[in-house]
């Protein structure tokens, strides 16, 4: 079998694959990252965006698949996602546990509370401006592409997609995931508690960790160098646990 581990990433709001493609020059050897496109975004702008996160992770699945193809041994693959990213993550996770040819390593659930929790306050359905100042307020980031008006109002339908769909979302399932989940945290982030990352626990079949890295909800645009050696570290750390 191979050694070598496919880190599939997963976007959060309004974001695309693109997001995580510059991660690749950080990574190192061993991990290669595969960031999944969802559509009405970049390449698959023409397509209607999900808003159901089920069906999301289905179309994540067979994209997933026909990405790795068959190669007549298991495919080492851990997850990351980001907010929305993380329960895309969660819900793909669950699905690859069954899937043939393919070893789901770890997931790596980032800046997200534990699946059955939902936020108080909402987005959807707020008119376009209170909209975006609420998810401005939820991030701690705005993208620079919605201050122009023809990109806004490009980005706005997707954007707006995906945040019903992360407001909506019920798990799929109670069942504990039978992999090993890795929580990850901004420090300084005011979205996400400590006590919310760390509630990852509970549906955690395997092996479980939180982890702080330096920054706020968005830590990741500032230091992905620093969150790729924790990856890899865990994913290290998982695969001599055996051997211990």
């Amino acid at each position: 079998m191979s050694t070598g581990t496919t880190l599939v990433c997963l976007p959060f709001a309004g974001a695309g694959a693109s997001f995580y493609r510059p991660w690749q020059r950080l990574a190192g050897d061993g991990l290669t990252i595969l960031p999944l496109q969802l559509p009405g975004r970049e390449r698959r702008i023409d397509e209607d965006p999900y808003t159901d996160a089920h069906a999301a992770a289905d179309g994540l699945l067979a994209e997933l698949r026909d990405t790795l193809g068959d190669v007549g041994e298991p495919h080492r693959v851990a997850l990351f996602g980001h907010s929305l990213g993380a329960v895309l993550a969660y819900e793909l996770a669950h699905r690859l546990t069954a899937a043939p040819g393919i070893e789901l390593v770890r997931l790596f659930v980032s800046g997200s509370p534990q699946p059955a929790e939902q936020r108080a306050r909402r987005a959807t359905g707020l008119p376009d401006d209170e909209f975006l100042a609420r998810v401005n307020e939820f991030a701690g980031y705005t993208h620079e592409a919605l201050e122009d008006p023809e990109m806004r109002e490009l980005i706005l339908p997707t954007l707006r997609a995906d945040v019903e769909m992360h407001e909506n979302y019920v798990p799929g399932t109670d069942t504990p995931l039978p992999a090993p989940i890795t929580s990850l945290r901004g420090a300084d982030d005011e979205l996400v508690s400590r006590d919310e990352a760390a509630a990852w626990s509970k549906v955690a079949g395997a092996d479980f960790r939180p982890v702080e890295l330096p920054g706020g909800h968005m830590y990741l645009t500032e230091s992905p160098a620093a969150l790729l050696e924790v990856v890899s570290g865990e994913i290290r750390r998982g695969a001599c646990e055996p051997c211990a």
